[in-house]
């Protein structure tokens, strides 16, 4: 197939045009070309690189504390408190044990997450059954303030312990996952870490500077689920654009076209987004927030929080299987 030359598009802008290769039919993974027809990542592989400048760093102190997040005074009682939610520390994990709390025949304490993994007390290796509950200490953690796990890494709240699980699946300061759509790639670490890993590990996707350029999907009508991912670099920021193909619904596919920020969702709402598609005297225009890594293109699709159209709109706008989105990024 001969690739077409990199084509400059008319708008309201400089505009530069990229072309995004899928990785393989029917393997759901992802691959980019170079900038005008290079080649694209191996079948079934998550294939990313991303711009040389690296991400700055987070901003502000992550999520906004819930009207009953737990604030201690800065005086002895902190002191206190903190004693006392260092005897609800698992031996196993170091993370809090809470209600419900069961113990061993002697008294130890062990989470329940760990606990269902062992077959004898870690402190005593007496048995763990039959389960004890304790609910004197129980009634003990309902009257303390447990920080977030991810105290460590930077968050600064202290919760009531049925809180804590819920602000963990949301926390901005939690590891971020390596980003790539349909990817196979483990990878977890800092927001800080994410560029130098997408660097790294993954080297084959597009990345272009710039707020307004075109990203061009090839070979749309490949069978299966199918993503083609290009990276955009403007405003200090970089930006992930996804196009996948999938089946959401037995046998109607379609497409999904968003945005991610690679960053938090407090610095998502800085910026918004547009995709656009032209030809043939039609115009198909999305416009929203962009989505932070941390929410995921999965969520996006999940909700149709995104540019989606069927394949006979793709149809429309396609020029001998290749279709053109042009994305636009701008600040709030």
């Amino acid at each position: 197939m001969t690739v077409p030359p990199v084509r400059q598009l008319s708008g309201t802008g400089p505009q530069l045009d990229a072309m995004s290769r899928p990785s393989s039919a029917g393997g759901g993974g992802l691959g980019a070309g170079k900038a005008g027809g290079g080649k694209h990542g191996g079948a079934g592989g998550a294939s990313v690189a991303a711009a040389a400048a690296g991400v700055s760093s987070v901003a502000g102190s992550g999520s906004a504390p819930p009207s009953s997040t737990v604030s201690m005074p800065a005086t002895g009682l902190a002191g206190q408190s903190s004693e006392l939610t260092a005897l609800f520390e698992c031996p196993v994990c170091f993370d809090y044990v809470l209600p419900p709390i069961l113990q061993c025949q002697a008294g130890h304490l062990v989470c329940n997450q760990c606990r269902q993994k062992l077959s004898c007390c870690p402190t005593c290796r007496g048995p763990l059954t039959p389960s004890i509950r304790n609910l004197a200490m129980e009634k003990v953690a309902s009257t303390l303030p447990f920080p977030c796990k991810y105290s460590s890494a930077g968050c600064p709240l202290s919760l009531h312990h049925s809180e804590k699980p819920d602000h963990e699946e949301v926390c901005e300061f939690r590891p971020y996952t390596c980003p790539c759509p349909g990817a196979t790639c483990k990878w977890h670490g800092s927001l800080e870490a994410v560029m130098p890993h997408l660097m790294h590990a993954h080297k084959s996707i597009t990345t272009l500077q710039g707020e307004d350029i075109v990203f061009l999907a090839t070979d749309i009508n490949l069978p299966g689920a199918v993503d083609w991912v290009m990276m955009q670099s403007c405003f200090s920021h970089h930006f992930m654009l996804v196009l996948e193909k999938q089946e959401k619904y037995e046998g109607h596919q379609q497409f999904f076209a968003v945005v991610l920020l690679i960053g938090t969702r407090k610095q998502a709402e800085n910026f918004a987004y547009r995709l656009e598609l032209n030809g043939n005297r039609r115009r198909l225009t999305w416009e929203a927030t962009p989505r932070s890594i941390h929410d995921g293109v999965a969520a996006a699709i999940m909700n149709s929080d995104c540019l989606v159209f069927d394949t006979s709109i793709a149809h429309l706008f396609a020029d001998n299987g290749n279709l053109g989105i042009n994305v636009t990024i701008s600040m709030c």
